[in-house]
């Protein structure tokens, strides 16, 4: 078994309106997943830089990033990160471009998490939903396209209010969804914004919304979680 995330950090600014890097910090160990995907991880202007300073996720979690080629002191690309357990082995990773009017992508990795082999995959989609829908295809164009990889799990912040239509039906004529829950808006969370899906091949075990008292002030989103198996 294996347990992942999905977390808009909204880059580490918190319901207060202030950035708190310690408090996302504190909500990531909470999670104690071994994949999380991180929407909005990188400051918004200038060099996009990530909102929580490297050493700092270095000096207090267990999270490594995955390397993504992007720019000196980033942590993803595009908003877009994804962070494993220290022991966890990074086969590959890569950036997938998507369709848009504004910059967007997701991000890609294969792993090895406690012997069991993983595709991992994180986005934030558009707010629009012609756009949300053509980003879905080019995702799963992605991984139609390379029928060796192992199963996968996509996780991110969809953008979707509608509960089955647009971009869901889209994802669950080849995903099945894990029931997380409602994770926004914080203060009173009625739509489940953020999602995880998964590959077949997998079962879910558990899986929910993290309501920490730090999660409930640390960003506008809730984190959703879900343990995952091998069929």
């Amino acid at each position: 078994m294996f347990r992942v995330a999905s977390y808009n950090m909204r880059k580490a600014i918190g319901t207060d309106r202030r950035r708190r890097p310690e408090r996302t910090i504190e909500v990531l160990n909470e999670l104690d997943a071994d994949v999380i995907a991180l929407q909005e991880a990188d400051r918004r202007f200038g060099e996009r830089i990530s909102a929580i300073p490297l050493h700092l996720l270095e000096e207090h979690s267990d999270y490594k990033p995955v390397p993504l080629g992007a720019s000196a002191g980033s942590l993803g690309w595009h908003g877009n990160a994804l962070l494993v357990k220290r022991e966890v082995e990074i086969v590959h990773c890569e950036r997938i471009h998507l369709p848009s009017l504004e910059p967007r992508g997701a991000v890609l990795a294969d792993l090895v998490v406690g012997g069991t082999a993983v595709r991992a995959i994180g986005m934030h989609l558009d707010l629009s939903g012609l756009w949300r829908r053509r980003q879905a295809h080019t995702i799963l164009a992605q991984i139609e396209h390379d029928d060796r990889s192992p199963p996968a799990v996509l996780m991110g912040d969809l953008n979707e209010w509608s509960a089955h239509g647009g971009c869901l039906r889209d994802f669950g004529h080849h995903f099945r969804f894990a029931e997380c829950g409602r994770s926004f808006h914080v203060r009173r969370p009625i739509v489940a914004l953020d999602r995880i899906m998964f590959n077949p091949a997998l079962d879910v075990v558990e899986s929910g919304v993290h309501q920490s008292a730090a999660a409930r002030k640390a960003s506008d989103h809730l984190p959703v979680w879900a343990t995952l198996k091998r069929k």
